[in-house]
């Protein structure tokens, strides 16, 4: 499925992939081991989901930044560095009781990770340029491989230790374990600018407002992936569920999320992008609806709600190569827009979900699908105008 023109390519990539397991694994972690912290810090679900708002600022100040960084210095160096960040934002966050202190933490961890994650995006489409597809897919279906792992290994953790601790100490070691075999490769660089400006503009749209859509459909997207993976375990506990069948909640819609995320690399060879992202709506909003309505048991809604979201992160950000001129700063850019939706919405889900209950959950996610069918609009026809001003 995957078409590497060099052993160089195959060997990164793969490497990338790897990476990106052990950031998915990072990811993954502040969902199921939310209600340990609280305990662990005297916090309540109001109160602990200040982690949330921490890991959100921490991931637009850590885009930015990486942004910057990526188009002056070494692309491997700066992912090295910010392994080593989250090496050390793990090791620590277990063994931290207090709140302000987590806090802290989780700003650091969300610094490092979406740094990595914006970085090695941005490498990855330097690597393969307009082929990058496929691969991005791939890689993003690494990556939530890697949050699907998460809550299997904090139950295999609470079996064996009681505690929570060790499922942070092997995400750890995930991490640094990938960073000396990243090291070890030439880094890809930003790819020249074409000689000719108007075969450029041909392909590729130099437009602030096109830009500025696709920024606010990234948010939402997180937006919805964060609050259902962050609050479905409490979602469940407060629809009745034992702690061990809520926790398995969060794995089933990475399980369900990790396959379609498979299934979408064959599938974007045969579908244009708008057909995926358009099926990932419709389906998303069928699952709000059957947990709101009660037709689905929740395992089945999580399963359905991760194969909604499964394919629309790596798909918009494919289209987003084909539409603009992709440098450091502008993945920086739609990563920080990313990070600003992991800050509100799943921070107001805490309150909310204290306040109304658990029927409140599947309303806010059919709500923020609705607003992506309005932003999907909003793109279609600004590409629309865009391509009809172009005469193509």
């Amino acid at each position: 499925m995957l078409h590497f023109p060099s052993t160089y390519h195959r060997r990164l990539t793969w490497t990338y992939f790897g990476l990106f397991i052990a950031i998915g694994m990072t990811g993954g972690l502040l969902g199921p081991a939310l209600p340990h912290l609280a305990e662990v810090s005297g916090a309540s679900m109001s109160q602990i989901a200040v982690l949330f708002t921490a890991r959100a600022v921490g991931n637009m100040s850590g885009a930015m930044v990486t942004g910057l960084l990526m188009d002056r210095f070494n692309g491997h160096h700066v992912l090295v560095m910010m392994g080593m960040l989250a090496v050390a934002g793990l090791a620590l966050a277990p063994l931290s009781p207090l709140l302000v202190l987590l806090t802290l933490l989780f700003m650091l961890l969300g610094f490092a990770e979406v740094s990595l994650n914006a970085g090695g995006n941005t490498l990855l489409l330097w690597l393969h340029r307009d082929a990058a597809g496929p691969n991005v897919s791939a890689l993003h279906f690494c990556f939530s491989f890697g949050n699907m792992l998460t809550p299997l290994i904090m139950i295999a953790a609470l079996s064996l230790t009681g505690q929570f601790h060790l499922t942070f100490w092997i995400v750890a070691l995930s991490v640094a374990a990938m960073l000396w075999p990243l090291s070890r490769f030439a880094s890809p660089t930003m790819p020249t600018v074409d000689p000719d400006p108007a075969t450029l503009a041909a392909l590729k749209h130099r437009d602030p407002l096109l830009l500025g859509l696709f920024m606010l459909l990234f948010s939402i997207y997180v937006s919805i992936e964060i609050t259902f993976a962050g609050w479905v375990t409490a979602y469940g506990a407060l629809s009745g569920l034992t702690t061990e069948q809520a926790a398995l909640l969060a794995t089933l819609f990475w399980l369900a999320l990790s396959a379609g995320r498979l299934l979408a690399i064959p599938l974007l060879r045969v579908c244009s992008p708008w057909q995926v992202l358009a099926s990932c709506l419709a389906l998303g909003l069928g699952a709000s609806a059957g947990l709101h309505f009660n037709w689905l048991p929740l395992s089945l809604g999580a399963l359905l709600f991760g194969l909604s979201a499964s394919a629309f992160f790596p798909t918009l950000f494919a289209l987003c190569n084909q539409a603009i001129v992709m440098r450091g700063r502008t993945t920086g850019a739609i990563f920080t827009a990313a990070g600003s939706g992991a800050l509100i919405i799943p921070s107001l889900t805490g309150p909310l979900l204290d306040i109304a209950g658990a029927r409140a959950f599947p309303m806010l996610l059919a709500a923020l699908w609705l607003l992506i069918a309005l932003g999907l609009c909003m793109l279609a026809f600004r590409l629309h105008q865009l391509t009809t001003r172009q005469g193509l």
